[in-house]
């Protein structure tokens, strides 16, 4: 039988924004609504690196994630829930910064190549905001049958890949736009929260394949 994630915590994450560089540091965003947690054993951290060890982008996946381990305890569905989190804040945080650099600045209000890669890619984003927060919403209410538990799984699944290709397609519309200047900034940003989605979906499929019946 498979215990509630709602019932054994709920998320609330403050977060600090990825850079926008796959190579930076990774800083680590709090949880809030929790007495402190300990600090993590070598131990708890191991289970964090070895479980990143399956995903597509494993440093990012550690430096991103590895705080959490005391939370985390070893559960590959709590992982999974803290990671799609963390890719959430991230992803709302460039669908923020998109919307505002196209409604605060004149120059890319006209119909070039450039506004509307950048038009497109506040969509897109808006859209892969949205798969999440459903994925969330999934992830908290998972039923109590392996069976209940694996069809939503499924549906999380779908939403993240989803929001992954909404994410790509931002930065296939910067094709034929000059490079530097915009593409470099919005493009580096997108390639940081697509490598943490990946990451996130990559730990749903590691928990689903636990589940069962």
């Amino acid at each position: 039988m498979q215990v509630q994630l709602a019932t054994i915590f709920f998320l609330l994450i403050s977060t600090t924004v990825l850079p926008p560089s796959t190579t930076a540091s990774y800083a680590q965003p709090p949880i809030t609504g929790y007495a402190p947690a300990p600090s993590p054993t070598s131990d708890d951290t191991d289970y964090i690196r070895t479980s990143c060890a399956t995903t597509r982008y494993p440093e990012t996946c550690f430096t991103s994630l590895y705080n959490y381990s005391t939370t985390v305890r070893h559960d590959a569905g709590r992982l999974a829930m803290v990671a799609i989190h963390v890719a959430l804040h991230n992803a709302t945080h460039v669908a923020k910064y998109v919307s505002n650099m196209y409604s605060n600045e004149p120059n890319y209000s006209g119909n070039t190549r450039e506004s509307a890669a950048i038009n497109d890619c506040e969509s897109v984003f808006d859209d892969a905001v949205y798969q999440m927060r459903k994925s969330v919403k999934e992830m908290r209410q998972l039923g109590w049958t392996g069976e209940s538990v694996r069809f939503q799984l499924s549906n999380v699944q779908t939403w993240m890949s989803a929001a992954l290709t909404n994410e790509d397609t931002c930065i296939d519309g910067f094709e034929g736009v000059a490079d530097g200047g915009v593409k470099e900034d919005v493009c580096g940003r997108v390639v940081a929260v697509m490598e943490v989605t990946s990451n996130a979906l990559a730990l749903v499929n590691r928990y689903a394949d636990t589940i069962s019946n």
